[in-house]
């Protein structure tokens, strides 16, 4: 369920301060978990758990693909470590290493991507993963989570250190709404229900997922109750919550910070094409780069906020 949306912005934290929480509450549980870093630290907030615990903090430098076979290494040898990244670099730059030494070997490497989708803003095109969910969802043995805000981001690390596997963390890098409730179960496979409804299916990840509730809130002006579900884990996903809310709506909406290629809306149809076809519309980045702009105004150029989501809801009721 979703919890009373503090508007102030001076209250919002990022998805990665999330993670960086976790890290420290990890830290301290787990003297298995070690971060290893690709020169990122502070921008992937791991700096604190290096401070805090400098012996299982490894910095390697810019060197993503060694990153990866260090962390390897260390979980063969019973470790649980965390290699920290931004996405373009981490699985953008060592996907090999990923699919052979990770992924292959079934290695318990937790594969952590900040600065994902359009999050990272003025940085622009060259830093902006698009297309990250793409090629990792396509990996056998490696689970795949997108969290929404702070809350379910600190959640869904410390679920991740518990799964035995690798897996694959996308968060943001810009503050945005705390909407989840505090002291959640994470559950690897599994979507919430953020607001029930009847009449559509409105299915997202990570921070844009706020404009989905915005959205709802609108239509219900209108009578029209959209149900939210927030899909955090992409892989494996969840096929029972999502077919059994299609199947009473007739019509479902996907909301990515992502390419409409490969990502979250291609998951959902190829549930939907095989199960349960019916009318859907994927909404993301329209198999383009970025640019350089504020978070929010690159999600309104490309169309993703609340005003374009009720349009297609609008468009999708009349089939």
């Amino acid at each position: 369920m979703v919890s009373n949306i503090k508007q102030q912005k001076n209250n919002w934290r990022s998805t990665r301060d999330g993670f960086g929480e976790a890290m420290l509450e990890l830290g301290k549980k787990n003297k298995e978990v070690v971060v290893v870093s690709a020169d990122l630290a502070e921008s992937t907030r791991v700096q604190p758990f290096a401070k805090k615990y400098h012996e299982r903090f490894i910095e390697v430098g810019v060197a993503e693909q060694n990153m990866l076979g260090v962390a390897t290494g260390l979980a063969l040898e019973g470790k649980i470590p965390f290699a920290t990244s931004f996405g373009v670099f981490s699985p953008g730059r060592n996907w090999d290493q990923l699919r052979v030494s990770i992924c292959y070997s079934r290695a318990n490497v937790k594969i952590i991507a900040s600065h994902t989708g359009l999050s990272v803003g003025p940085d622009g095109a060259s830093h902006q993963a698009l297309e990250d969910i793409a090629i990792t969802r396509c990996l056998p043995n490696l689970v795949v989570l997108a969290p929404a805000d702070f809350n379910e981001t600190k959640m869904a690390t410390l679920a991740a250190a518990k799964h035995q596997g690798p897996v694959y963390l996308r968060f943001a890098r810009q503050a945005s709404p705390i909407f989840t409730v505090t002291k959640q179960t994470f559950i690897i496979g599994r979507a919430k229900i953020l607001i029930p409804g009847k009449d559509i299916t409105i299915i997202g990840i990570g921070p844009l997922l706020y404009e989905a509730i915005l959205a709802a809130r609108e239509l219900a002006k209108k009578g029209i109750r959209a149900e939210i579900i927030n899909s955090s884990s992409i892989k494996p996903l969840d096929a029972k919550t999502i077919l059994a809310s299609v199947k009473k709506t007739g019509r479902a909406i996907t909301l990515e910070d992502h390419q409409i290629h490969g990502g979250l809306g291609s998951a959902v149809a190829e549930l939907l094409s095989q199960s349960l076809p019916r009318p859907l519309k994927i909404m993301g980045v329209s198999d383009q780069f970025g640019q350089s702009g504020q978070a929010e105004e690159l999600w309104e150029k490309h169309q993703l906020t609340h005003p374009y989501i009720i349009q297609h809801a609008l468009k999708l009721l009349k089939k």
